[in-house]
């Protein structure tokens, strides 16, 4: 009878767990997208120390940033090369924390948002919960990085805006916070991230082919998700284990390592000859990065972003060697075109990438 009774009292939590699966997956009418961008920007903001500055501060801090700026230019122009006829650097803008996750939000929806729309699904209590767990996930990392990004540039890659929309931005509560607590020069440390972004802005502006470029490999990209066709392929796709996938995010990756690569050769090489306080921003730049906490290294691990940065640090030893080693001139032909970028595997090995750029035979 004992058998008999634990077999019944197995099949009730069969059965139970059952109809609660049968009501999780049960289709309640109506579609919806597996993001819901709102509740992203809620748990983004509530995780936010200070998330806010005063519109007031915040304008004066984006005059001061441009006020320096305009004194860098002509340095970094005569470093690094000048500018087509009629382009020209955009404007910073200060940020407060609040004020980049909008930013990003906004960035972030210019490429998911169509894969969103491909990828609706039937709605249902599974979906939800699903929901629930992304929207959380995607607004944590936000915030995480909302409270250590000092700098970005965004070339408005996917726009619908005209072209010329990009914009350069300091986010000032992070720089005041790190300046406060490394104790650095405040001028100094300002204008030595304002030569990293204006470098990226460059980089676009003086190169017309780059925004196209990245423009149809995200677009590449976002087809391959987006198609219609069987389950398994579109299983693959959105998994990103699809040979053209692979190709064009290796392609992609070599240029974005090295667009980040050779900012930092910039911003590092006019910084030690323009900036008295250099050594020690070099130096509580590199403490910085050593002073994660676990919580910190656990969620750079898990999301990807350490493996990330380890390619941007290929990418400025890349320009670094070949700037040592063959100068700036020919360090800049990998601006000619898309066909110029270091590939991954030259990122390790520049005097491959020199051969190949400049036809030297072993």
């Amino acid at each position: 009878m004992r058998r008999y009774g634990r077999s019944a009292v197995y099949g009730v939590l069969l059965g139970l767990a059952t109809a609660a699966v049968a009501e999780a997956v049960r289709p309640r009418g109506g579609t919806t997208l597996l993001l819901d961008w709102d509740e992203v920007r809620r748990t983004a903001r509530a995780r936010l120390d200070n998330p806010s500055l005063e519109r007031g501060r915040l304008a004066t801090a984006a005059m001061g940033y441009r006020a320096l700026a305009d004194k860098l230019e002509k340095p970094l122009l005569g470093f690094v090369g000048g500018l087509p006829r009629g382009a020209s650097m955009p404007p910073f803008e200060a940020l407060d924390r609040e004020g980049w996750i909008d930013l990003n939000l906004g960035i972030l929806r210019r490429v998911v948002d169509p894969v969103l729309e491909a990828g609706r699904m039937p709605n249902s209590l599974l979906v939800e919960v699903g929901r629930m767990g992304v929207d959380r996930y995607l607004g944590y990392m936000l915030a995480f990085m909302g409270r250590r990004v000092l700098g970005q540039y965004d070339p408005q890659l996917l726009g619908a805006e005209p072209m010329g929309a990009e914009g350069l931005y300091l986010v000032e509560t992070n720089v005041e916070e790190w300046q406060r607590h490394a104790n650095l020069p405040e001028e100094d440390l300002r204008r030595w991230l304002i030569l990293h972004e204006m470098t990226h802005a460059w980089q676009f502006a003086a190169h017309p082919w780059l925004r196209p470029y990245m423009e149809q490999s995200m677009k590449e990209l976002i087809d391959s998700v987006t198609r219609k066709g069987p389950a398994v392929a579109r299983f693959a796709a959105f998994a990103g284990v699809l040979p053209a996938q692979w190709r064009v995010m290796r392609q992609m990756q070599g240029t974005m390592s090295f667009v980040e690569g050779y900012s930092n050769l910039v911003m590092n090489e006019l910084g030690s000859k323009t900036l008295a306080g250099f050594d020690r921003l070099e130096d509580a730049y590199r403490a910085r990065g050593r002073s994660r906490s676990v919580v910190e290294i656990l969620i750079w691990r898990l999301t990807g972003l350490d493996l990330k940065l380890q390619q941007y640090q290929k990418g400025e030893a890349f320009a670094r060697a070949v700037y040592d080693s063959y100068g700036m001139d020919v360090l800049n032909r990998a601006w000619n075109g898309a066909e110029s970028m270091p590939n991954l595997d030259e990122l390790a090995d520049p005097p491959r990438w020199y051969r190949r750029i400049v036809g030297v035979q072993n």
